[in-house]
């Protein structure tokens, strides 16, 4: 069975990925959507890998946001989605490459020892502005505080590097800029541009189901081939 890896991002939970993840089941595909928020870059890293090692094949690993960080320190991936992604290099950090747009950053509030929140308000309008107003208020009530500093984490690898990868432009995002978008995607190997703002998973999920089906039917395809040729 196909296994596709779901990577949120700061201040979300793995509920926020549950029409994407129901849309995959349904076609029969297996979807695992870790829950970060371990403290750091590195805990967050390490919580995707026990995933991973257990499978028969590398699966398709899609990090939304700062999840990209995440998912570029990650090893045994077939496939890495970025959507709307950091993507970072050696040495450099989400916080580094331009982290969140000045509409996110006023969206962000102190909240207890430390921890940072979104306010719900700002964070309906930046994260889920084309969203319907039903699964806007829905996504803004599972938000949920964040530990400081993981923006700043630096992986230790960089798997774009060696692992085909697509990157999804969100040009109507108000949280990344676009344009620094479309300068990371410029490390992928494939490069999509939707017209979407920064979660996509919310208001049009169907947008990541059609891609990820895409992306398995042509690993399906590849390893067929690859399997024909070796018999003969």
């Amino acid at each position: 069975m196909a296994v596709v890896l779901l990577v949120h991002g700061l201040y979300h939970r793995p509920e926020h990925f549950a029409a994407v993840a129901e849309g995959l089941r349904a076609t029969g595909t297996s979807v695992v959507v870790p829950e970060l928020h371990r403290g750091s870059l590195t805990a967050d890293t390490a919580a995707v890998p026990a995933v991973v090692d257990g499978l028969q094949e590398p699966p398709i690993v899609l990090g939304h946001s700062y999840g990209g960080s995440v998912i570029t320190g990650l090893r045994g991936a077939g496939h890495l989605v970025y959507l709307a992604a950091f993507v970072p290099d050696v040495g450099e950090s989400a916080a580094s490459l331009g982290g969140a747009s000045r509409q996110l950053q006023e969206a962000i509030c102190p909240g207890p020892g430390g921890s940072r929140r979104l306010h719900p308000d700002r964070a309906a309008d930046v994260l889920y502005g084309d969203s319907s107003e039903p699964l806007t208020a829905q996504a803004v009530g599972l938000l949920r505080a964040q530990a400081p500093g993981c923006g700043r984490g630096i992986p230790e690898q960089q798997s774009w590097k060696q692992t085909p990868s697509t990157y999804v432009v969100c040009t109507k995002d108000r949280a990344i800029d676009p344009g620094l978008q479309r300068t990371l995607a410029t490390r992928c190997t494939y490069v999509r541009e939707w017209q979407t703002g920064h979660s996509p998973f919310v208001g049009r999920p169907q947008l990541i189901v059609e891609l990820v089906l895409e992306l398995l039917a042509s690993s399906m395809s590849v390893q067929g081939a690859e399997a024909i040729t070796a018999t003969r």
